[in-house]
């Protein structure tokens, strides 16, 4: 009897205790754990690049090819080299499989001057890698799904690159160049990009924010340009204001169906500050429809400028562009009216 009271009292008591308003042990610690503050979740490390991949180098080893029996073939590697510039990509690609020798020698960079990846709807880690052993001086990859982060790897790793061709793809990709220099530059395609304003061409042409005073580029990041192709932008005198300031070295200059460009841009790149006055030999304003007869007048400010397209301009007529060639001083211009 006692130890049954003894029980019951013990029951009696935490009911009393639970009765007074006081949390149980439980409660407690769950009421702890919620009230304190989020632990910050850890930082993602930086992904460092697993692998540098560096160019062949000038001269591949060996000069010759090993045959079975330790004897040489009696082609040395300059008269191989010969033959494979006959072949395609896709067959050196396949001659690299043969041996060790011909996969180092399929790869020397006089056979890939120009690698074309347009329209890819996909670029592979192994096609960017493949690109900077090779490194090309004409890379193609118009109309392709290139990421900006692919792009800025890249080109970061091809300074003797002298033509990118970039048309169609979209800004967010493009933006990529904002990041690099291009001291060997001379053809820059961005032909029908995407959503470019500009704001967007100032930040492409500008120099890099960490230019010191005295060097090439403290002008700009692309002064050794000479063929510029910007058909189907929506540019304004704005950005044409750039291009006679930050590319001085124009000879090419391709502004087709750009909606904005009307008489008085044309006297912007044709006025006596500008150094396009004097650089441009072609000019392409095919499809700009605000221009009209009055700015053919101007052309004749540029002594070296020999071909001249306006085609589908609607505004200009033919009998206009017919008495401007008669007019004209140099005997090799051109202009075409449809």
């Amino acid at each position: 009897e006692k130890e049954n009271k003894r029980h019951i009292g013990g029951k009696g008591c935490r009911r009393a205790v639970r009765a007074s308003g006081q949390p149980g042990l439980r409660v407690m610690a769950k009421a702890q754990f919620l009230s304190r503050p989020p632990a910050p979740s850890p930082s993602k490390p930086l992904q460092l690049e697993r692998h540098v991949v560096k160019p062949p180098p000038h001269s591949p080893e060996p000069d010759s090819l090993p045959l079975d029996g330790g004897l040489q073939h009696v082609m040395q590697r300059h008269i191989w080299l010969a033959v494979f510039r006959h072949l395609s990509h896709r067959e050196l690609c396949v001659c690299m499989r043969v041996c060790r020798t011909w996969s180092r020698w399929c790869c020397d960079k006089c056979l890939w001057t120009h690698i074309d990846l347009s329209r890819r709807k996909s670029i592979t880690p192994p096609m960017l890698s493949g690109i900077v052993r090779r490194q090309p001086s004409s890379l193609n990859l118009s109309w392709s799904n290139i990421s900006k982060k692919q792009l800025m790897w890249l080109i970061n790793r091809l300074q003797g690159l002298k033509e990118l061709l970039l048309s169609g793809c979209a800004w967010s990709s493009v933006s990529a160049l904002c990041t690099a220099s291009f001291p060997c530059l001379r053809l820059l395609d961005l032909r029908w990009v995407e959503d470019v304003k500009d704001s967007h061409l100032r930040e492409l042409l500008s120099p890099p924010a960490d230019t010191k005073p005295g060097q090439l580029d403290s002008r700009g990041r692309l002064l050794t340009l000479s063929d510029l192709r910007l058909a189907g932008l929506s540019l304004t005198d704005t950005s044409l204001r750039l291009l006679t300031r930050l590319t001085p070295h124009l000879t090419h200059l391709d502004l087709s169906h750009c909606s904005n460009i009307g008489d008085q841009s044309i006297n912007l790149l044709t006025a006596a500050n500008s150094p396009l006055r004097e650089s441009l030999s072609e000019l392409n304003l095919s499809g700009c429809h605000r221009l009209t007869d009055q700015c053919l007048p101007l052309f004749k400010r540029c002594p070296r400028l020999s071909h001249l397209d306006l085609r589908s301009c609607r505004q200009i007529s033919p009998e206009a562009c017919q008495h401007f060639s008669e007019e004209s001083r140099a005997p090799s211009s051109s202009s075409s009216s449809s």
